[in-house]
């Protein structure tokens, strides 16, 4: 009996995958000490996501209200004023946030216009942000594939389970459920069907979870800068497509990509998360700057309270 043979696209598509896994490994090393550099410029101008609660270190004295019991007082502290001060303690309870750095076919797409691929820049973000929020306290995951960890060493640990992962690499994250007060980060490129995407968010979001969708582009994907003849490959075995005069289809691509994002802001405004595009010939600090900001004033204390408010997506 003969062996069943790949089609042609289906070879092409395995052999993409073989040595885009191979270009993964050797750039992990570079990947790993950018990632460091990052957090090390933006974690000093940073301040912890510390707040009050059960703990054993001091965090800060405020001022006595009334009603409160007298044993809160801390009187050393009040003798030396005109008031009465309670000593209050640094929250310790830690919270998880998951992060999905998308590693599917489509991220290794890198156009002249930017010096990096959308994979590496979803990698490096991801390792930053794991990076700054151990230091924080805070412990981190990757679904699928790394068990929370607040593990000082935590971006080789990330990088180590990523580079021995053997199972297909999906644009979204699998199907789990965190913990009501843990953070979701999804960094991905978001050409899925907006169904798929939609029901993603629906899934994690069900669960009490926030979270912050970060939609990484080329930039060549938003301006589409293509003229003449041009046959356009879709990189996960789904064919191809010849354009006579590319020139004539942008307006028409740009109305499309702008409804894809309209519906993926919607869904998260709908559930409470955040949204954003961040394009790769940009610094990977800036993202790295808005994901910190909306996990930190606006993330986890605010949104504990105050769950159901949206926030608009913007470009960082």
């Amino acid at each position: 009996m003969a062996e069943p043979r790949l089609s042609d696209i289906e070879t092409t598509a395995v052999k993409t995958a073989s040595v885009g896994a191979r270009a993964l490994a050797d750039a992990m090393p570079r990947l790993v000490l950018e990632a460091r550099r990052v957090a090390a410029t933006v974690i000093h101008g940073l301040h912890g996501r510390r707040r009050a609660g059960a703990g054993e270190n001091f965090w800060q004295y405020r001022r006595f209200v009334s009603g409160e019991p007298s044993q809160n007082v801390d009187w050393r502290r009040s003798a030396r004023d005109d008031h009465l001060y309670v000593r209050e303690r640094e929250w310790e309870a830690s919270h998880t946030v998951w992060i999905w750095p998308d590693r599917s076919p489509s991220m290794a797409f890198a156009s002249a216009l930017a010096t990096d691929s959308k994979v590496e820049r979803a990698l490096v973000i991801a390792f930053a942000l794991a990076e700054v929020l151990v230091q924080g306290g805070e412990r981190v995951g990757v679904p699928g594939l790394l068990r929370p960890t607040a593990s000082r060493n935590v971006i080789e640990k990330m990088a180590e389970v990523i580079l021995h992962d053997t199972a297909a690499r999906a644009s979204l994250p699998p199907s789990f459920a965190p913990s009501p007060l843990s953070e979701v980060v999804m960094l991905s490129d978001l050409w899925s069907p907006i169904a798929d995407v939609r029901g993603t968010i629906a899934q994690l979001s069900g669960t009490g979870a926030h979270g912050h969708v970060m939609q990484i582009v080329d930039p060549a994907e938003e301006s589409f800068p293509y003229s003449g003849r041009v046959e356009f490959i879709e990189p996960e075995g789904a064919g191809s497509v010849t354009a006579g005069r590319a020139e004539t289809w942008r307006d028409d691509y740009q109305g499309l990509i702008a409804q894809h994002r309209a519906a993926i802001r919607a869904e998260t405004d709908q559930r409470g998360w955040s949204f954003a595009v961040h394009r790769t010939d940009r610094p990977a600090s800036e993202l790295l700057l808005v994901l910190h900001a909306r996990m930190g004033a606006n993330g986890l204390s605010a949104s504990i309270a105050t769950r159901h408010a949206p926030q608009a997506g913007r470009t960082a």
